[in-house]
C-alpha cells in the first residue's frame, strides 16, 4: 500500500503545529508576566491556564495514547493554576510538550495510525487523535490571540507579508 497520503498527513500536521506555537509566542511577546494570568471573567482560562491545558491534551493525547505511554495528566489542575509558571517557562514547557509529540507522530506507523484506542470517552484512530491534537491546538490558539487583541486593541500580524488575495 502505498503511504504517501501518511506522510502528507503527517507533514502538514506538523506544520499546523508548529504554526500554532508561533502565533502564541506571537501572543506572549505582547502581554506581561501579569496578563498571562489574568483571567477575562470567572468562567474563562488565563493564556496561562490555556498553555498548560494544551501541554496536557497534547501528552494525554499524542504522547501517552498514540506513542502507547502512561497517562499522567491532571486536567484539573491545568485550570486551577493562577501561577506558578511565567512566560518563558509556559512557552518552554510547550514547545518541549510538542517535540515529544511530533517525534511520536512522525515515527508512527500505519498501522499506528489506523489503530483505535481509548482516550478519555473517545474511541479514535491515531489519525483521529491527530486531527483532534490539531483542532484542539488551534481552538485555544485562537482564544489566546482574541484575548491578546482585546488586552493590546491590535493586529497581531499573523498573515503580515502574505498575499492571501
Amino acid at each position: 500500500m502505498d503511504e504517501s497520503w501518511m506522510i502528507e498527513f503527517i507533514e502538514q500536521s506538523l506544520h499546523r503545529m508548529h504554526e500554532n506555537t508561533a502565533r502564541i509566542g506571537k501572543c506572549l511577546d505582547q502581554l506581561t508576566e501579569k496578563e498571562v494570568w489574568l483571567r477575562p471573567n470567572l468562567s474563562s482560562n488565563s493564556v496561562g491556564n490555556l498553555m498548560l491545558h494544551l501541554c496536557g491534551n497534547i501528552r494525554q493525547y499524542a504522547v501517552s495514547s498514540l506513542g502507547n505511554l502512561p497517562d499522567t495528566r491532571t486536567r484539573d489542575a491545568e485550570f486551577q493554576a493562577t501561577e506558578g509558571f511565567d512566560k518563558k517557562q509556559l512557552l518552554q514547557l510547550l514547545t518541549d510538550t510538542i517535540k515529544v509529540a511530533e517525534v511520536i507522530i512522525q515515527t508512527s506507523d500505519v498501522e499506528n495510525i489506523l489503530q483505535k484506542r481509548t482516550v478519555q470517552c473517545y474511541n479514535l484512530s491515531g489519525m483521529g487523535i491527530i486531527i483532534h491534537v490539531l483542532e484542539h491546538y488551534s481552538y485555544h490558539t485562537g482564544q489566546i490571540a482574541f484575548w491578546t487583541k482585546e488586552l493590546r486593541n491590535k493586529d497581531l500580524g499573523f498573515y503580515a507579508g502574505k498575499e492571501l488575495g
